[in-house]
C-alpha cells in the first residue's frame, strides 16, 4: 500500500527497492534507498500543469493583510532565495536555524533550504534570546534566518535583536 501510494504520489530522483527496513526493530527506515527532494516534490512537478493555481494562501493577524502565491511565483522565490543560501556559503548537509513570525518567507527559507539540502530547524518565533542560543549550540547551526521582529497577537516581539544576542559567542552567521 505504502509503495504504490509514493510512487503514485511522489517524484523520485533515485526510486526506492525496499518500503520498509525493519531489521533493526524498533527502529525501522522507509523508503531507505529511495531519493527525493521535497522542494521539488511540492514545487517544481506541479509548474506544467498547475503553474498558475494558487499554491500559498497568507493571512495576516489583520483579516484585511494576505498574499497570494501561484505555484510559479512561489518557485521563483524559492530559487532565488536558495541561491541567496548558496553564495552564503550553505551547502548540503549544513544546519540552518529560521527564527521568523508565520509569514510566506518562512515557507520559502524551508522549501529553499531542502532545495539544496540544508537541514533547517524552525524555532518559534516566541522564544527568548537563552532558549534561542540553547537550540544553535544543540543542532550545530551555520545560519540564521530571522526578521526585524514579529507579532504575537497586538505585541511586538524583537528577533533581529533577540537573534543577535543569541548568537554572540557562537559560529553562526
Amino acid at each position: 500500500y505504502w509503495a504504490r501510494l509514493a510512487r503514485e504520489l511522489l517524484s523520485w530522483q533515485t526510486p526506492f527497492t525496499q518500503t520498509l527496513n525493519d531489521s533493526d526493530a524498533p527502529v525501522f527506515k522507509w523508503f531507505e534507498d529511495g531519493k527525493l527532494n521535497v522542494s521539488y516534490n511540492c514545487l517544481d512537478r506541479h509548474l506544467e500543469k498547475k503553474g498558475d493555481q494558487i499554491a500559498l494562501i497568507w493571512e495576516g493577524d489583520d483579516p484585511e493583510e494576505d498574499r497570494i502565491f501561484t505555484y510559479r511565483e512561489l518557485h521563483e522565490q524559492v530559487c532565488r532565495f536558495a541561491n541567496v543560501l548558496k553564495q552564503q556559503g550553505i551547502e548540503k548537509g549544513d544546519r540552518v536555524m529560521i527564527y521568523m513570525p508565520m509569514v510566506p518567507e518562512l515557507a520559502m527559507a524551508c522549501l529553499a533550504c531542502a532545495r539544496i539540502g540544508a537541514i533547517h530547524s524552525v524555532v518559534f518565533g516566541g522564544f527568548s534570546a537563552e532558549a534561542l542560543k540553547s537550540r544553535i549550540e544543540d543542532c550545530g547551526g551555520k545560519m540564521m534566518i530571522t526578521a526585524d521582529a514579529g507579532l504575537r497577537g497586538k505585541k511586538s516581539v524583537p528577533l533581529k535583536a533577540n537573534a543577535d544576542a543569541a548568537m554572540e559567542g557562537t559560529s553562526i552567521k
